[in-house]
């Protein structure tokens, strides 16, 4: 992650999301010393969620894909699922009168919600719902560095199994976030510079 931020604007602009609501934003860890470090965050959507634990009213439900959703319609807006995530994924707009939430919000991994697929409706309590769409949640379509990844799961995580085999051996990594033979330089420079030392 470079902290261009490009997710985070993404994702506030195709799922029209309230001012104040952030369902993406990028941390950055021991900023202005050496080793900083940026990281993207948003609902990590757990298999065991403690948001889905802890709420009063079961707003909360899981996709056959594995992604945590939840039902505007059913929430209350209490908190309790704010406090229980690790990841400071739920979000609440403020609804107007001091010291007021509105219904919870969160990532939903461009999955939609609860309502008719596609429909007006799920578009403005949702967002988009691309997944139904054969498409990539727009963060990782959006993400230049290829640091946000998605689809199947044993695919990703080899991906990253590769890319922490490999921390270090080159330049920020990029070898294996792309073909590590474009960034070379071809073999007969290589060997010419070798035979003029």
């Amino acid at each position: 992650c470079i902290e261009c931020n490009a997710c985070v604007t993404a994702c506030k602009n195709e799922n029209e999301v309230p001012w104040g609501v952030n369902r993406r934003r990028v941390v950055t860890i021991k900023d202005g010393e050496p080793g900083e470090r940026s990281l993207s965050v948003a609902c990590m959507h757990c298999a065991d969620a403690p948001c889905a634990a802890v709420c009063p009213v079961d707003c909360f439900y899981t996709t056959e894909d594995g992604v945590v959703l939840h039902d505007k319609d059913i929430c209350i807006g209490c908190g309790y699922c704010f406090y229980a995530c690790p990841f400071g994924a739920p979000q609440f707009p403020k609804a107007g009168a001091f010291a007021s939430r509105g219904k919870m919000d969160k990532c939903t991994f461009c999955a939609g919600g609860p309502k008719e697929t596609g429909s007006a409706e799920e578009h403005r309590m949702y967002g988009s719902n691309r997944l139904a769409e054969g498409k990539l949640p727009l963060c990782a379509e959006m993400c230049s560095t290829k640091a946000l990844l998605a689809g199947d799961a044993d695919v990703v995580s080899e991906i990253y199994r590769k890319r922490v085999v490999n921390r270090g051996a080159s330049v920020l990594d990029w070898g294996v976030n792309y073909d590590k033979a474009s960034l070379r330089a071809p073999q007969s420079v290589k060997g010419k510079a070798s035979s003029d030392s």
